[in-house]
């Protein structure tokens, strides 16, 4: 199988080279770094001499800002360590740009795409000595190579969903030889570990889910619309989906009947469909704006469509009431769901459709601690809004004792296998 695999990536390879190049035409790719996901020659490899590299590939933002602590209390240690971090997405890249600034001893690139002589060639020329692959990146190639050549290889914050499981189960022997590689996997929650085991991967460690980890210190977060923010009745609907936009803006519509002045935020999960939005919002004849990186609010708008990433919190800071997308679409249930743990840290209270799939034991640990409530339609989401504007002078929940007590348990667990893995000792 990993023959034909090979074969058929080889094959595909002159496709790719040109689907990266209209993706960049279209703006999905990096302008100018787009290169180092398919040339050998500008992979641009910079090693620290006489340091021990950790590899760490992760696939976009979420995944991408989980590992960020772990960097942090690996610098703690006195090796002399150096990090490489690999992303897939250009909003990924933006974000590295930020959370790298502050660990000068990591560097980001894209991530090559899968092609065994590609893959041989970035590990043969950065040398790593150890591997992580973050979440659910499973990459044949990379894992295999990484295996001839003895390099340490661990699945870290492991993820496999039961569509995944059962995609893999299809090729049962394959799916065995790819996770039996790894020589530690260290798992975000109970269903991982169990599927994993089904395809004998070792070493297997259920350590809690690193999303969960992290503090965020309400004053470092700047708006430039704070004092409209902080003033006017709002709600902020955020990480959004195709389908998703048409049940938040009738929630508006009805809620408009009740509180005229009512602004409803949206940032979508991907920032190129602000222009849809803007036409769906002109369809219902709502006033809105597009706002951009430093812009400031129109206050004769009714919805403001966010076009800029990394900026969430910076809106869950002042917002009391917040939806968190990809929930109400029945179509993605078996990949539903996005992270709404800034938003609790934050003491916002949380809303959310039926279909939370990847953080089902999150959202109902939120639930049990009166943080985040279901609902299943635009009715249900209106009433519940309107509840919370006609209270809008309650204080916001403090949550984030509670969960940064939660996130350091998580972050410890994690580290101990991450330390033993690395350094052969359990502290």
């Amino acid at each position: 199988m990993i023959f034909l695999y090979r074969v058929v990536t080889n094959f595909l390879y002159p496709i790719l080279i040109f689907l990266i190049y209209l993706r960049k035409i279209k703006g999905k790719e990096h302008q100018y770094r787009y290169k180092e996901k398919i040339f050998a020659k500008n992979f641009n490899v910079l090693k620290i001499s006489n340091s021990k590299l950790i590899w760490f590939h992760a696939a976009s933002i979420g995944e991408l800002k989980s590992i960020i602590p772990v960097l942090e209390e690996l610098n703690k240690r006195k090796e002399n360590l150096e990090f490489l971090i690999t992303t897939v997405t250009l909003s990924s890249s933006i974000i590295a740009k930020e959370e790298l600034k502050k660990i000068k001893n990591a560097k980001h690139r894209f991530f090559p795409i899968d092609v065994n002589f590609i893959i041989k060639k970035f590990i043969s020329l950065w040398k790593p000595d150890a591997i992580f692959l973050v979440d659910s990146e499973i990459w044949p190639n990379l894992i295999l190579c990484a295996k001839e050549k003895k390099i340490p290889l661990g699945l870290l914050n492991a993820r496999i969903t039961n569509k995944s499981f059962k995609k893999w189960k299809l090729i049962d022997q394959f799916a065995v030889k790819i996770f039996s590689a790894f020589d530690i996997c260290i798992s975000s929650n109970l269903e991982t570990s169990k599927y994993l085991e089904s395809f004998k991967a070792k070493n297997i460690i259920n350590s809690g889910n690193l999303k969960l980890v992290g503090k965020i210190s309400k004053d470092k977060i700047e708006n430039n619309n704070e004092n409209l923010l902080s003033k006017k009745k709002f709600w902020f609907a955020a990480s959004t989906h195709e389908g998703e936009e048409k049940i938040l803006l009738k929630a508006h519509l009805e809620i408009k009947k009740k509180f005229s002045e009512i602004l409803t935020i949206i940032a979508p999960r991907h920032i190129n469909r602000s222009d849809d939005i803007k036409k769906l919002c002109d369809k219902f004849q709502i006033k809105s704006q597009i706002l951009k990186k430093n812009d400031l609010i129109d206050s004769e708008k009714e919805v403001i469509i966010i076009n800029s990433f990394g900026v969430l919190s910076e809106y869950f800071k002042y917002a009391k009431s917040v939806f968190i997308g990809k929930s109400l679409v029945k179509s993605l249930h078996q990949n539903s769901g996005q992270n709404p743990i800034d938003a609790a840290k934050l003491g916002c209270k949380i809303y959310h459709g039926p279909y939370v799939y990847n953080f089902q034991e999150i959202y109902e640990m939120l639930a049990q601690n009166k943080i985040s409530q279901l609902v299943n339609n635009s009715n249900e989401l209106t009433i519940k809004l309107l509840f919370d504007f006609k209270n809008f002078a309650y204080e916001k929940k403090n949550n984030s004792s509670f969960l940064d007590i939660l996130g350091q348990q998580t972050l410890d667990n994690n580290m101990k296998s991450i330390n033993n893995f690395l350094f052969n000792e359990n502290n």
